[in-house]
């Protein structure tokens, strides 16, 4: 006893020698120690809700959406903490980035005005749509994904995927986003000049439900930049991660993506920081307002 006694005094006396040196006073000393003890017990006790947040989006989040994430958790944290903690635990999406060209505008079917013209904020659902074509490396080829996305809420309305690109891939997922949607006759549907989208099949399934084709200028791809930025999530986010064995093993992947996280889970600073359902359901709840079509 008379040992650990004599120890804490001459650690108390080697403190108060320092605190001489230093210039500053033993409660100064023993309250910074205290201060810097909380922040250590409090950098513990939020990285496992960051890192739980991390892993439910994916390993796609970062400091920004981490932070949207704990707060609606119930836990407060600056971003700026958030960004010190991925850095300590070594959070970090990580992604490649892989080229092909899905577009073939090399022909000479009918061509449509940019009616959209870069309106991407129109104020009602199924106002305007957006619709686009990508690629997916698997270990058994390539696999070709067509959506059709809703403006308004960023919501993936429609989908479809083949290991071709015929211009049925396209109709299939345009006939899914009809049957789910039942949109109103003029709704534009905005894609690139790619011959899928300007091939008969598509142009008549547009006539059939009183839809307004539009399509990009040549080589624009700003004309249609809200679905290339999914894209570009979809594959960072989800594809790139992915070593997909087949065919069958993407699909299920890449649904569940858009189902299971993009559409109703993920956080859309654009809509802000709310997934495409839950945006929707929280305007339709407000007064409505008078809309007027996209000209």
């Amino acid at each position: 006893m008379y040992q650990c006694v004599d120890q804490l005094q001459k650690k108390a006396d080697g403190v108060a020698r320092l605190c001489r040196l230093l210039g500053v006073s033993r409660s100064g000393y023993y309250a910074a120690r205290a201060a810097q003890a909380a922040r250590a017990t409090k950098a513990c006790s939020v990285t496992p809700h960051m890192q739980a947040a991390f892993a439910a989006s994916g390993q796609s989040y970062g400091s920004r959406r981490l932070c949207v994430a704990m707060r609606e958790r119930g836990i407060e944290v600056g971003r700026y903490h958030v960004r010190t903690l991925m850095r300590i635990n070594d959070i970090h999406p990580i992604w490649k980035r892989k080229f092909i060209h899905t577009t073939d505008s090399r022909h000479a079917l009918p061509i449509a005005d940019n009616v959209l013209d870069r309106q991407f904020e129109p104020v009602a659902a199924n106002l305007a749509w957006v619709a686009d074509i990508t690629y997916i490396r698997t270990r058994s080829g390539w696999l070709y994904l067509a959506v059709v996305m809703d403006l308004f809420s960023r919501k993936i309305v429609g989908w479809a995927m083949a290991p071709s690109m015929p211009s049925e891939l396209v109709c299939s997922a345009l006939q899914m986003a009809l049957s789910h949607r039942q949109p109103p006759a003029g709704l534009v549907v905005h894609s690139d000049r790619g011959c899928q989208y300007a091939s008969d099949a598509y142009r008549a399934l547009l006539d059939r439900h009183g839809l307004r084709a539009s399509m990009s200028r040549k080589a624009n791809c700003w004309d249609n930049a809200v679905m290339e930025r999914f894209f570009l999530s979809l594959k960072m986010e989800r594809v790139w991660q992915r070593d997909y064995a087949n065919h069958g093993e993407a699909i299920r992947d890449i649904v569940d993506y858009i189902v299971g996280f993009y559409n109703n889970v993920r956080l859309h600073s654009k809509l802000g920081y709310l997934p495409p359902t839950t945006y929707e359901r929280k305007m339709a709840a407000q007064q409505p307002i008078d809309v007027s079509e996209i000209t």
